[in-house]
């Protein structure tokens, strides 16, 4: 990743599942609090996606939007697919799971595109899951797991943009 300067335009993170309506939205929001926390929010530009356009325009899945809720995220994105558009425009796209991640690969417009994907669990730190599960046909416990995952995924995100010099240090 290139390092960030004062008269770079803001540094783009997308994130990628299959609907855009769970595990995307959630990683956004996610991300989009943990960079308003931290007073950065101004320096990157996140949003989200789905490979798959049958959603589009619907608001994240109920069951993501409570769950989200009670830790404080309120989830409003409304759900759009993925464009090659996205892989000029965004620097890192963070897909969720090897299947997304191979739908993505195939909308990217160049071998330089491919270079911004990224998986979600490559920013984990302790988790087992090497990838984030679809909670959509699954119980609450699956997007409480979720929502934990992204939590995780998103501290070591933010660490790699960190030393990358994209977000200046937090104490």
């Amino acid at each position: 990743m290139a390092e960030r300067n004062e008269t770079d335009k803001k540094y783009g993170v997308l994130f990628v599942c299959l609907g855009n309506i769970c595990r995307s939205p959630a990683a956004e929001e996610i991300f989009r609090t943990r960079l308003r926390r931290q007073g950065v929010e101004e320096l990157v530009e996140v949003d989200s996606a789905g490979t798959y356009g049958g959603h589009a325009g619907d608001l994240p899945d109920e069951r993501m939007r409570s769950e989200a809720g009670k830790r404080g995220y309120k989830l409003t994105h409304r759900a759009r697919r993925l464009t090659e558009d996205d892989f000029r425009k965004f620097d890192m796209v963070i897909v969720m799971d090897d299947s997304n991640y191979e739908r993505a690969s195939r909308i990217a417009p160049d071998i330089e595109s491919l270079n911004k994907l990224y998986r979600m669990t490559d920013f984990k730190s302790v988790s087992r899951w090497d990838h984030v599960p679809d909670p959509y046909y699954e119980g609450i416990e699956g997007f409480r797991l979720v929502i934990d995952l992204l939590e995780e995924c998103i501290d070591g995100l933010t660490c790699k943009l960190e030393e990358d010099n994209i977000l200046p240090r937090h104490a």
